[in-house]
């Protein structure tokens, strides 16, 4: 399939709405409304979760930039330092994405105690990845992040990079991404008030990590760090909060089995 999708959708002057740039905005809209449901069916005040989507917002951007720059392209970032404030640029890792919002969302708690930072990671866990799948159609949009050289009849030959016919990995990400929303928005429907605060969260970072280390596999190499090595740097990313969310796990499930054991 021939691939030469307009990154752009218009233009008045010198302002340009650009997909990817829908993308990210729909993705937090539709969160934020997803959110407040949630907040309402368990009583609490759905008015606080604008004020804590712009803390999302800003932590995603700025954990998914800093990333890029550390971990992608440390060598270009440090004899140009300035370019690491241009988001408009590009570069923005997911990993990172990730970190923002953790961070984001423990200090957003600083002012509202009441609300256990667990409960709310579970609760913001589904959102997170279709925000993600939304990203990743904007990534297909702009002809970025795409995936190797292949002969798969579906492969897509993205005229703005060259001729060759190469995995849409966009689109595996996305519907990988998705795909395990709709599973945590379940377990959030359905099994939420059975589960241990943070096991949503653990499934998110496990599922969507260990999906994301197997999608690399169709990528090409995006660091300056990894050109040689086995593993690109998104694999070695995925495996590290891989592992974190298997940790994590065992962590909640002993905190949880200790204040059980204190109540009794």
């Amino acid at each position: 399939m021939t691939w030469n999708a307009d990154p752009i959708i218009f233009s008045v002057g010198s302002f340009s709405l650009r997909w990817y740039s829908l993308m990210f905005v729909v993705g937090f809209m539709l969160g934020d409304l997803y959110v407040k449901k949630v907040f309402v069916k368990y009583k609490k005040d759905p008015e606080i979760v604008s004020n804590l989507t712009s803390y999302l917002i800003i932590g995603t951007i700025v954990g998914s930039r800093l990333v890029h720059c550390v971990f992608y392209d440390p060598q270009y970032y440090l004899q140009h330092p300035l370019e690491v404030l241009m988001v408009w640029q590009g570069g923005l890792a997911s990993h990172g994405g990730y970190m923002g919002v953790i961070i984001a969302a423990a200090l957003f708690l600083r002012k509202h105690r009441d609300i256990d930072f667990f409960w709310l990671m579970d609760v913001l866990a589904g959102p997170c990845l279709f925000v993600g799948g939304l990203i990743r159609l904007g990534n297909l949009m702009n002809s970025e992040i795409y995936g190797k050289v292949t002969d798969v009849p579906w492969a897509f030959v993205f005229e703005n990079v060259d001729l060759f016919p190469r995995h849409p990995s966009q689109l595996y990400e996305s519907a990988g991404y998705f795909t395990i929303a709709f599973i945590l928005h379940s377990l959030l429907r359905y099994k939420f008030d059975q589960m241990i605060k943070g096991s949503i969260l653990c499934v998110a970072i496990v599922l969507s990590f260990v999906f994301r280390y197997l999608i690399e596999f169709t990528k090409d190499e995006q660091s300056t760090l990894t050109d040689s090595a086995n593993f690109n740097m998104g694999q070695l990313l995925s495996l590290a909060f891989a592992l974190f969310g298997v940790a994590l796990f065992f962590y909640i499930r002993k905190r949880a089995q200790v204040k059980h054991v204190s109540i009794k």
